[in-house]
């Protein structure tokens, strides 16, 4: 009994194992168990209550382990959160917990509990900021693929400062993708307005660009990567480099247009047909936005009417240049320069078919040509003047050869009164014929020098002819001087055969049934010039013969107004009163 009495624990008797044991005891006694056998059997029941023990110690230390355990990793978790979150300041009061494990327990789980939904909402917000950010910046790059995936987060950071930095990356990229839409949207409207300006297939350029800018369902974002933008770019640049090709093609053919109308002299009806052409003469390429005003089939149509106006153009500058070559003939026809005409005609004709020269400079080079020709003849017009003087004198001075040859030129008679005043001026003006010739000789000269070349006459050198007028005049005058030397002797010795022999009737009676000069049926009864005479001067009247035989008559005139002289000339005074009236009466 003492052992089993050391096992018991106090007071057991007072405890249900103390009754069991007490129980069991009654029992064994009323059993009759040794001494042996019950120490047997409480030894093994203490080795049984010892084995119960050491589970439960091993269970109790197994839970100590354990609550350490959870209250470390808690704590760990909770510094980790804690710094994670960023929540220094919001945990800063939460100090190491007192008391026993379990305490300590149930005083950090629901902080780390607190700061676990704190971290779930702050991943969610991550995620969606992060997400609109791996999107955005997908759209941005064009390399957008699925969605973000939460473990991509870094949870190392989830604090706000963190979190406000990814939102202030978020605004900003979504400001870029703002700017990029508005971007693209500038771009969309700029392809619409071209293509609308040029008639080019806008579906296909926008197409071109990205297919997802003519997909219309609203779910589909449209791209605005930075490829999509250069190729937005490279668009542009390409319509608005064919637009103003376009408008510089369109300008040039309007510019044509109006000049090819102005020499056609093309009515306004016809004119307003391409009038949306000329209107974009004074536009820039900003300021056309008329629909289709620079498409293919505009710039063909004003090419089209182009080649039609240059062929009719050609058609008319080749008219116009003969015609300029004419109008070049006869000027310098006007001065008596010769130019083969047929030949240059001929000449420009086989030029203007041969196609090898523009039209429009040979037609400005016949402009160039008038203008010398002008110019040329202008330098040549007062010699030409004294010319015309010249030629005047020598037909007056025929015209009085002819009219003191007539026996009955005194006879009163129907326009003998005009013949005498015109006889008068006329050996007024005959005798200025030296001082005509000498002057026109030395302006001739003078002009020679200046220009170094010589001053033709219809093919002749003017000043060759003067001076052989000159020396004709000059033999004249000495057949004339010999003539009345020999008149005054014959008159001499018929007076003294008068003396001696007696008078004696002269044989030179005139004929009183010839007409006066005045009245014959072949005077010029408006110039009184007789015209059964042949007149020979030394140019001809007013240009002097025509055609190839223009130098055989100039020699010839200058001869027959030597031979024209007669023999029974007297060379006249010279009266200076009468030059002004006869310098009116030989201008043309």
């Amino acid at each position: 009994m003492s052992r089993l009495q050391l096992v018991l624990p106090p007071h057991a008797e007072t405890t249900t194992c103390g009754a069991m044991l007490k129980e069991l005891q009654n029992l064994w006694d009323e059993i009759g168990e040794s001494d042996t056998e019950r120490d047997k059997m409480i030894l093994q029941l203490e080795q049984e209550c010892l084995d119960i023990y050491r589970r439960k110690v091993d269970q109790a230390r197994k839970q100590k382990t354990d609550l350490c355990q959870t209250l470390a990793e808690a704590e760990a978790e909770v510094s980790r959160l804690i710094q994670s979150l960023g929540e220094h300041e919001s945990f800063s009061r939460l100090e190491k917990p007192k008391g026993t494990l379990k305490e300590q327990v149930a005083v950090i789980m629901p902080a780390a509990l607190e700061l676990r939904s704190k971290r779930d909402a702050r991943l969610r917000q991550f995620l969606d900021v992060q997400s609109h950010i791996f999107q955005i910046h997908g759209e941005l790059t064009g390399t957008l693929i699925g969605k973000f995936s939460s473990h991509l987060l870094d949870e190392e950071d989830l604090s706000q400062r963190r979190l406000g930095e990814l939102k202030s990356k978020l605004q900003e990229l979504q400001k870029e993708k703002n700017r990029r839409l508005q971007e693209v949207n500038n771009y969309i409207k700029m392809i619409h307005e071209t293509s609308n300006v040029m008639s080019v297939d806008f579906n296909k350029t926008i197409c071109e660009v990205h297919p997802s800018f003519l997909d219309i369902r609203r779910d589909q974002s449209k791209s605005i990567s930075n490829d999509t933008l250069a190729r937005f770019d490279g668009s542009i640049h390409f319509l608005m480099n064919e637009k103003k090709q376009r408008l510089q093609k369109l300008q040039d053919l309007g510019g044509t247009l109006i000049e090819l109308w102005h020499l056609m002299e093309t009515p306004l009806e016809e004119q307003k047909k391409f009038e949306f052409v000329t209107r974009l003469l004074s536009l820039s390429v900003d300021e056309v936005l008329d629909k289709g005003c620079l498409s293919m089939g505009v710039i063909e149509q004003t090419q089209t009417e182009v080649d039609k106006l240059n062929a009719l153009k050609s058609r008319k500058m080749k008219e116009l240049i003969l015609k300029k070559q004419l109008e070049l003939e006869a000027i310098y026809k006007g001065v008596h320069i010769d130019t083969n005409g047929e030949e240059t005609r001929q000449a420009l004709i086989d030029v203007i078919e041969s196609g090898k020269l523009d039209l429009s400079e040979l037609l400005l080079g016949m402009d160039d040509q008038i203008k010398k020709a002008i110019e040329q003849a202008l330098s040549r017009k007062e010699i030409l003047d004294k010319v015309q003087k010249w030629i005047f004198a020598s037909e007056e001075e025929l015209w009085l050869d002819d009219y003191e040859k007539d026996q009955n030129r005194y006879n009163a008679g129907r326009g003998a009164h005009k013949n005498l005043k015109r006889a008068e001026k006329a050996r007024k003006l005959v005798g200025k014929i030296p001082s005509i010739v000498e002057s026109l000789m030395g302006k001739i000269k003078v002009w020679e020098k200046e220009r170094t070349c010589l001053f033709l006459y219809d093919k002749e050198r003017l000043l060759d002819t003067l001076e052989e007028y000159a020396l004709m005049r000059h033999q004249r005058e000495e057949d004339k001087r010999r003539s009345r030397e020999e008149k005054k002797l014959q008159e001499q010795l018929v007076a003294e055969q008068e003396m001696l022999f007696g008078s004696k009737p002269s044989p030179m009676r005139p004929f009183l049934g010839k007409k006066p000069l005045g009245q014959s049926s072949n005077v010029n009864m408006a110039a009184g010039t007789p015209m059964g005479c042949r007149i020979s001067t030394p140019l001809g009247r007013h240009g002097g013969a025509t055609s190839s035989g223009k130098a055989r008559k100039l020699r010839g005139g200058v001869k027959s107004a030597a031979a024209a002289i007669p023999v029974n000339y007297v060379a006249l005074p010279k009266d200076d009163s009468f030059s002004h009236n006869a310098s009116s009466v030989a201008s043309p």
